[in-house]
């Protein structure tokens, strides 16, 4: 059974690596929102392909009107730090359980 507990313990670090590298991408597409990059840049537009399919339906729910703030990036932000808290260290902890 300590094989099933170390699979599960890989699996837990992947998704917690992958959700710090995809918030990192959300945080660099907000600095991005504050100056005028170019939007032909492949970098830019990879960034833009990666996180407007998760802050699409967001803004969609949250208007802007009159505010003038997109709160998408912080809400996307702290599904990703809640994901990390429960999701990741419930892994963990199941792994432990196997082992």
């Amino acid at each position: 059974m300590f094989v099933l507990g170390n699979l599960i313990a890989a699996a837990a670090h992947i998704i917690d690596i992958a959700l710090t590298v995809y918030m990192w991408i959300i945080v660099i597409r907000a600095v991005l929102s504050w100056v005028n990059p170019d939007p032909y840049n492949p970098i830019v537009r990879f960034i833009h392909q990666v996180t407007e399919p998760v802050m699409a339906p967001i803004r969609r729910r949250i208007p802007i009107r009159g505010m003038g703030i997109d709160f998408s990036p912080i809400i996307i932000l702290l599904v990703i730090v809640f994901l990390q808290s429960f999701l990741v260290k419930s892994l963990i902890e199941l792994s432990y359980h196997f082992r």
